[in-house]
């Protein structure tokens, strides 16, 4: 079959509310940036050549409508992009600590990315890729979770690579419980896997990273290739008995972490398009690693994410300095 993509998402497409300053009146500012973890891995696949697409809704809004022209602009595929008549777009409100961490308040009960609906999977569309990409959000409430399902049912069927990033916020689960269970059916599902320490650690309940690595390599024995971002710790590839470790590129220009993990995430599932996701040298491994470190250390210097993640050559030109 002709394979229109490199790759699909699917999950949340929203606006991030992130702090700009203060007003005259001494009232905060925010800034009104497109956001949504399956479109900022797509917007950064983009900038390493790939054909994206994205599935998800959005409201019949100025938001819904300012999103699909980003998408549009930044050459992510909209067709099947849907808005919802009755539901708002979704928004985040996001507050950034001094150190760049953030912490999110969602405006999301309901919102529109948790519309999409079982009928809205088109299967020849979903096989029109080489890989299928997704996080949790679209694993919180259960009609865009039984829509989730038959995506990911289809692109398995189809012998897609599948890309997972839990993404876990807890604020948007009615219980832990359900989160837990949802994150685990992602990674009975995935060849490629995202996950940060935090992540592991709530599935694993040890903090020791490789031990915790060691627990769902066990227990998933499909998945091929996993790698665990520690922030300010670097990175680990955990790849058919080989374990390779990043140190992190630092920055003093950081501002905020937005986005880095689904700018890693894409550079990860970029390398394997390119390279495979078998047979993997711990010399590839690394490779790896060292582009999507370098450019997840970049996009901390910028605010939001999706407009604004860098450019293959910048990526190359960064680490090459270091």
């Amino acid at each position: 079959m002709n394979k229109n993509f490199d790759v699909i998402a699917l999950g949340e497409l929203l606006i991030d509310f992130t702090e700009n300053g203060v007003s005259g009146q001494g009232n905060p500012i925010f800034e009104a940036n497109p956001g949504g973890a399956p479109c900022n891995v797509l917007a950064m696949l983009n900038n390493l050549g790939k054909k994206t697409s994205f599935l998800g809704v959005v409201g019949k809004d100025q938001f819904g409508t300012s999103l699909r022209n980003t998408l549009n602009s930044l050459g992510i595929d909209t067709s099947h992009l849907y808005e919802d008549q009755e539901v708002h777009t979704t928004l985040a409100f996001v507050h950034t600590f001094e150190d760049g961490d953030r912490d999110f308040a969602f405006y999301r009960n309901p919102g529109a990315d948790m519309m999409l609906s079982v009928d809205q999977i088109d299967e020849e569309y979903i096989r029109s890729a080489k890989a299928f990409h997704f996080g949790t959000l679209s694993m919180t409430h259960e009609g865009v979770r039984r829509a989730t399902a038959k995506a990911i049912d289809i692109a398995r069927e189809a012998g897609l690579l599948i890309s997972f990033d839990p993404n876990l916020r807890p604020p948007l689960w009615s219980s832990m419980e359900l989160a837990k269970e949802q994150i685990t059916y992602g990674l009975s599902k995935c060849d490629l896997l995202k996950i940060s320490e935090e992540e592991l650690e709530f599935m694993t309940d040890t903090k020791d990273v490789k031990e915790g690595a060691h627990i769902l390599l066990s227990q998933y024995p499909d998945l091929k290739l996993m790698n665990v971002t520690m922030g300010k710790e670097g990175s680990i590839a955990f790849h058919e008995g080989r374990e390779v470790f990043h140190a992190p590129f630092l920055q003093e220009n950081t501002i905020e972490t937005t986005g880095a993990g689904d700018t890693f995430g894409a550079c990860a599932l970029n390398y394997v398009l390119e390279h495979g996701i078998e047979g993997l040298s711990e010399k590839q491994l690394y490779e790896m690693l060292e582009f999507s470190n370098g450019a997840s250390s970049l996009i901390t210097t910028k605010k939001g994410a999706l407009r604004v993640m860098p450019k293959k050559e910048e990526v190359l030109s960064f680490i090459a300095g270091k």
